[in-house]
């Protein structure tokens, strides 16, 4: 994700602070047209953003909306474009991002747009010590229990946010809710029978809003990307560990366990919080952690791992909550959840 944070000096003489946030495309990549543009805005002033737009060139205005934030489809020719997202506040200031694409490449591309109010979602408890699925477990526990209730108003950011609850019996078990994608089983119609999709798709951004009125009683918050391609299992995992000590930790797949990364991760309580993750399956097949951006603070790890092996074959997303030594019953909101491949 690019982010420019702009400082703006209004016509009043007052100081506004903005940016622009632009999830896909990445820049310096080849996509292919329609492209997917998914953008969003900040400022400091106090009226509120008024709309953004996206630049295919210089005074080349090709696409506008209304609000701070950006989702669209955009034609675009063969061709290397130096576009540009900028966002225009209610105080008379704007900002921008620029993001440079080639146009006319093979690359097979897309994006689903909130995948928190969409079907396909499967809810699992994961019981300590092995913490595999456990296939007797209910939603209803006793050892663990779980619900996601979608289509929530409130709190929500697009009217439309998914509730998240867990709890139970057994202390520190957890719940997993899988996503698949594309590939076996896909949710968004996309079997990929022919497999000529999945094997092309090297890049992906999780991009979510989630909203938590107590954090310190989650033990931890996981955010994972899965491929399986070619007899490989590639899997991201990513765990906010709260309780156990505020810290990003991914997973080491050949190892099966966490790798503590040394990046703070102190989710605000009783507020959105915004999280995008970046990650990339390499040209020789490497899992590539590439950055964690949380409420607008980017810490790039670059971090390579390797895969391990798998009769799987697609894409799929997960969502995990953990409880914590008393099993402290919790609730989550997801929101605005985006997931960008290519």
């Amino acid at each position: 994700m690019r982010k420019l944070a702009v400082l703006l000096v209004l016509s009043s003489g007052t100081f506004a602070f903005a940016g622009v946030s632009v999830s896909a495309p990445a820049n310096g990549i080849t996509v292919s047209s329609p492209v997917q543009f998914v953008a969003s805005a900040s400022s400091s002033c106090s009226k509120g953003i008024s709309a953004m737009g996206v630049y295919a060139g210089p005074n080349q205005l090709v696409y506008t909306v209304q609000g701070a934030n950006l989702n669209a489809q955009i034609n675009l020719n063969p061709g290397v474009y130096n576009t540009v997202v900028e966002e225009w506040d209610n105080c008379g200031g704007s900002s921008r991002a620029p993001v440079t694409i080639t146009v006319g490449g093979s690359s097979t591309s897309g994006v689903f747009t909130n995948l928190q109010e969409q079907a396909g979602w499967n809810g699992y408890a994961l019981l300590p010590p092995l913490y595999n699925i456990c296939n007797s477990c209910t939603p209803s526990g006793p050892q663990a229990t779980w619900s996601m209730t979608q289509n929530i108003s409130s709190p929500s950011l697009s009217g439309k946010s998914s509730l998240m609850d867990i709890g139970g019996q057994e202390v520190y078990s957890d719940i997993l809710w899988n996503n698949h994608l594309i590939g076996n089983f896909s949710s968004q119609g996309m079997p990929d029978n022919n497999q000529t999709i999945v094997p092309n798709l090297h890049n992906f951004t999780y991009d979510v809003y989630f909203y938590v009125e107590e954090p310190s009683v989650s033990q931890a918050l996981e955010f994972d990307i899965n491929q399986f391609v070619g007899g490989y299992s590639y899997i991201w995992g990513h765990e906010c560990r709260i309780a156990g000590g505020n810290e990003w930790d991914i997973w080491d797949n050949p190892g099966q366990k966490w790798h503590p990364t040394g990046i703070a991760c102190k989710p605000l309580a009783n507020a959105w919080n915004h999280l995008v993750l970046q990650v990339q399956r390499t040209s020789d097949n490497q899992l590539l952690f590439q950055s964690i951006t949380l409420n607008g603070v980017t810490s790039t790890l670059n971090y390579y791992e390797n895969p391990t092996t798998t009769t799987w074959y697609g894409v799929t997303v997960n969502y995990q909550q953990d409880g914590n030594s008393k099993q402290t019953p919790y609730s989550v909101w997801l929101d605005k959840l985006n997931f960008t491949y290519r």
